[in-house]
């Protein structure tokens, strides 16, 4: 299958030539603006965009700014057609995020070469990328499979909880909610992620973890400690490795998934909006599995009696607006519920 290339260009001339030189070699899309390109990823996405620097209404420049602020978007190359042969337009093309620039009028041996080196680049970079997740995600899946064989009482809970949260993180993404916060996430790397929240439960004696009844005060006091342990684990691994993005989500969602929205969760007692996102997302996913499953001390209540129990709770333990989207979901949960169960 051929790669997509976009020529980004107002004048008809210099896409013609483009796309003679390339559409032998690529599935070329010629577009005449930088408005027009825009609305052409809702249908295409280019492994390569050519990009003017001077085009009316929007440059190639403020284009470029506005790709890089998509998460979407900021992963493809671009190299710059341009008829600005000075150095400071390059040096700020390239500190915009450019991989490269080409003269106009350009040498179809030298377009064709330059965009060939930066896409095996690209395909070079994406496969030690993939091969990077695939090593990041079979270390998560051991530390959580080592967490769940230590609790009996919540078998297949780190799995359907990363199923719960993301349904609810695309319903959310969907209805544009907290979209500020939620910009810049990968998704695939953040429901990895949540698959850590429960970490710190590696810490708690096995005759308090695995206890058949119900919990004293004290015996509860310790099973609220794995919030702080988890975090604490996962600073160190933070310090040891530099994995800052990845390992900075699991942190949140281990630290602060049993606060509460109106202050009274642990380990921190933090309210409302102070209660990073992650958390207050997985709070909804951890209860409403915890609430849907059997345990030694309670049957499992229906799908419809865990959905009435968090949205009456809604503005009391669990983010309203959150709770909004959660009630509109009801259907995927139960579908997912019966699948995984």
């Amino acid at each position: 299958m051929k790669k997509i290339i976009f020529i980004v260009d107002d004048n008809d001339t210099n896409l013609t030539m483009a796309e003679d030189a390339l559409s032998k070699y690529y599935r070329v899309i010629s577009l005449t603006s930088a408005a027009k390109m825009f609305k052409t990823f809702e249908r295409f996405r280019p492994d390569l965009i050519l990009l003017d620097v001077e085009m009316p209404e929007m440059s190639g420049f403020d284009a470029m700014k506005k790709l890089k602020a998509d998460d979407l978007y900021a992963g493809i190359p671009v190299i710059f057609l341009t008829g600005l042969s000075d150095s400071a337009n390059e040096a700020h093309g390239i500190e915009l995020g450019a991989v490269d620039f080409v003269s106009k009028p350009f040498s179809e041996p030298v377009l064709l070469n330059r965009i060939k080196n930066h896409l095996d680049i690209d395909e070079l970079i994406r496969e030690r990328t993939a091969k990077l997740v695939r090593m990041q995600n079979g270390i998560v899946f051991t530390l959580a499979d080592v967490v769940e064989n230590r609790d009996s009482n919540t078998g297949g809970h780190i799995e359907r909880t990363a199923v719960y949260v993301r349904i609810l993180m695309e319903a959310m993404m969907e209805e544009a909610l907290y979209m500020d916060e939620m910009r810049g996430w990968n998704l695939d790397s953040v429901v990895s992620s949540a698959r850590l929240h429960d970490l710190g439960k590696i810490a708690i004696p096995d005759s308090i973890l695995n206890k058949p009844d119900k919990l004293t005060a004290e015996e509860f006091t310790v099973i609220k400690s794995h919030c702080a342990a988890g975090e604490r684990i996962i600073d160190q691994m933070i310090s040891r490795t530099g994995d800052a993005e990845f390992l900075h989500s699991a942190k949140l969602f281990t630290a602060y998934h049993h606060e509460k929205w109106n202050g009274g969760g642990y380990p921190y007692g933090l309210k409302e909006t102070d209660i990073p996102l992650h958390g207050r997302i997985m709070a909804f996913v951890d209860v409403y599995d915890a609430l849907t499953s059997e345990r030694p001390y309670k049957k499992a209540f229906t799908h419809e009696q865990a959905a009435n129990i968090i949205m009456e709770d809604s503005g009391r333990h669990f983010d309203p607006l959150i709770a909004d989207v959660f009630n509109k979901i009801n259907g995927k949960l139960l579908e997912a519920s019966r699948r995984i169960q």
